[in-house]
């Protein structure tokens, strides 16, 4: 059966309704972009990049908001502590394996030095641009990926963000989600939305994962214990030594205008979603969650007072509730749009098989 979103097996997720294209790009202004590395000549590469861009790619001078949790932190995520400090991001969001951390960071420092002739950005505005803290958080592929080859490097990170774009965002077996692994089924990139309503204004809310955690046994598809149901005799174990933990990336965005606590709080809630799926904070596992809002500005360099606007926090349950049914969603259309791999080492991981999961679905939901 063709790999395909959740909604389009009619299998949909929460009460909320979704923006156009069930994805974070529904956000205003951010945008997705993937490298993805396939090759089996020499090192097997099972890997790659993906970076989300908020404002239009204005975030070099025009930061936003921010907040993190980390639910477990056998994980990295780079950024955090001057998040902690000032609240904000200033820079495009990466995702990728666990050993590329270091070279995407870099990447992301040195982009826009290299990328000030082409915008017409002055030399010291564009050094001031690449001391910088960038946000770069990593899953571990190497069950698929021959991890220690490195093959992840600052062009490939430069070619996501030049492929960074609005609209429909590729899911599964791309970009930094090309070798992950979810509940022992093929994982990787994911994506969704919400549109909430809050003081008489419309706000969307939007999420991409990373997934490459979970047992299987605790895969849940809308309450359904699909996991259970879809013993080994189904689908194999791709495992011959299970890898310990595993880990998921959870990217939150919306336009409201929320400041850097309120942000903090979206990101816990990214928490409730992972659960609904069965992700439960395993000891190996790094579940590490940012959230941004674009709702105001935070120029570059002010010189006068800002002025700000806050939603009332007693008006956020609608966010709360739009992150969880986003991050569910989103973990499982990564599940269900990435396809069988075979990769390092010949190991092979199966995708989810749709139809069974259609069956499964329909046999719970019947009268």
């Amino acid at each position: 059966m063709q790999r395909a979103r959740l909604r389009d097996l009619g299998i949909n997720i929460g009460n909320l309704p979704t923006g156009q294209y069930n994805a974070i790009t529904d956000v205003p202004g951010v945008l997705v972009g993937h490298e993805t590395l396939i090759s089996d000549e020499g090192h097997v590469a099972r890997t790659g990049v993906t970076v989300v861009v908020p404002r239009h790619g204005d975030i070099w001078s025009n930061h936003a908001f921010a907040g993190t949790f980390n639910f477990n932190g056998c994980g990295e995520m780079t950024g955090q502590a001057w998040i902690a400090e000032s609240g904000v991001i200033h820079t495009p969001i990466a995702i990728t394996n666990t050993n590329s951390v270091g070279v995407v960071r870099d990447a992301l420092c040195a982009y826009p030095l290299e990328m000030a002739e082409k915008w017409q950005t002055p030399p010291s505005i564009a050094a001031s641009w690449s001391g910088s803290l960038p946000v770069v958080a990593e899953t571990w592929d190497g069950w698929l990926n021959d991890i220690g080859a490195f093959h992840v490097t600052k062009e490939h990170t430069f070619q996501a963000l030049e492929k960074a774009s609005g609209g429909r965002v590729a899911e599964g077996n791309v970009g930094g989600g090309t070798g992950m692994i979810c509940h022992e089924f093929k994982g990787g990139i994911g994506t969704s939305s919400r549109l909430v309503t809050c003081v008489g204004e419309q706000y969307t809310v939007g999420v991409l994962v990373q997934s490459n955690y979970g047992s299987r046994n605790l895969l849940r598809v809308d309450g359904v214990p699909v996991g259970r149901e879809l013993d080994y005799s189904k689908v194999p174990d791709p495992w011959t030594v299970p890898p310990k933990g595993g880990s998921i990336i959870v990217v939150v965005a919306t336009d409201a205008p929320l400041l850097p606590v309120q942000c903090a709080r979206l990101a816990r809630r990214a928490t409730v979603g992972l659960s609904r799926v069965g992700g439960v904070g395993h000891n190996g596992s790094g579940d590490l969650f940012l959230a941004f809002a674009t709702g105001n500005d935070v120029p570059i360099g002010a010189q006068a007072p800002l002025s700000v606007k806050m939603l009332p926090h007693d008006q956020l349950d609608p966010f709360f509730e739009a992150v969880a049914e986003a991050t569910e969603e989103a973990i499982l259309n990564a599940l269900t749009a990435a396809d069988t791999m075979t990769g390092w080492q010949g190991r092979t991981v199966y995708a989810l098989p749709l139809d069974e999961l259609q069956r499964i679905m329909a046999a719970y939901r019947a009268p």
